[in-house]
């Protein structure tokens, strides 16, 4: 509760709560233990009422439903409602947004050799392919969102050429959401350990604000917010 009322005072627009890590090599939960984990935070967040918009990162619609009737309005879901049948259905019977990301495999095979014979394009068609599911179950392109899953089953340069080429996913019609903060291939970049790659991760940040990406998943909401504040002046 401490560190999401600290966000949202830093200037988060949104407090993304999982009980679920989905980091490479990460082992799933029960539905039980995940909602035990998230929806007294919600709860409480949402009687508190911190100024800004709670995601629910979650697979299950269980979950999804819970948190929605908590006080959430987003779905972050990694496996773009693959996962949970019926995800899609509810966010559109609930009027949410959902995020949809693209990942390769499980947290638990996903860097297991990545391969693709183009990352851009193909990571961007199964993204539209999924958005035309959403669609297909009921909701508004307006509240549809997509992440190409920096560091969900990629390689070092499969993500530097995500990053590179993200005006085709902001040229779509849906919002793009991305998140690369503090995350390996940072690391493997600067040799900067997970706590200080701050820099790293505030370099990818302008560079999707060049790009025109309309919502970054961070952990550092404060340099974050400083520098966005700063680009949105100096871009006028």
């Amino acid at each position: 509760m401490a560190h999401g009322l600290a966000l949202a005072a830093a200037g988060a627009a949104v407090l993304d709560i999982g009980g679920e890590s989905t980091r490479p090599g990460a082992d799933p939960v029960s539905l039980e233990e995940e909602s035990r984990r998230v929806l007294p935070v919600i709860e409480e967040l949402t009687r508190r009422g911190p100024g800004c918009g709670i995601s629910i990162d979650t697979r299950n619609a269980g979950v999804a439903e819970q948190a929605l009737a908590a006080g959430a309005t987003i779905v972050n879901d990694v496996s773009a409602g693959l996962d949970d049948p019926g995800m899609l259905a509810l966010v559109a019977r609930e009027r949410a947004e959902i995020v949809l990301m693209h990942k390769r495999g499980d947290p638990r095979t996903m860097q297991d050799a990545p391969a693709y014979d183009d990352v851009v394009e193909e990571v961007l068609a199964w993204l539209l392919e999924r958005a035309a599911a959403a669609e297909d179950a009921g909701v508004p392109p307006a509240r549809i969102w997509i992440d190409p899953g920096i560091g969900f089953g990629k390689t070092l340069e499969h993500n530097l050429s995500l990053l590179r080429h993200l005006e085709r996913f902001t040229e779509q019609p849906y919002g793009v959401l991305l998140g690369t903060s503090r995350k390996s291939f940072l690391g493997r970049l600067t040799g900067r350990d997970v706590q200080d790659r701050l820099a790293g991760s505030l370099a990818t940040v302008a560079r999707a604000h060049r790009a025109g990406v309309a919502a970054l998943r961070v952990h550092d909401v404060g340099p974050t917010h400083e520098l966005l504040t700063v680009l949105d002046a100096i871009s006028v």
